[in-house]
């Protein structure tokens, strides 16, 4: 599965987790991705859309 938003492409990005005692651990951070209805085309596609492409309008969702 990607984890990669369709509308704008926001991707995981990488950095350590550091302890107190400053051990570092790799970690991934990934974006809050939620699959949705969606019109592209005149054609209804489901898609994975980060949830800020949601809020602010980028996803136009199909008429119910």
């Amino acid at each position: 599965m990607s984890k990669v938003c369709d509308i704008c492409g926001k991707k995981p990005i990488v950095g350590y987790n550091v302890s107190h005692a400053h051990n570092k651990t790799k970690k991934r951070w990934y974006p809050n991705l939620q699959t949705v209805r969606c019109v592209q085309n005149g054609q209804t596609k489901r898609i994975k859309a980060c949830t800020s492409c949601i809020k602010s309008g980028r996803v136009v969702k199909p008429m119910a």
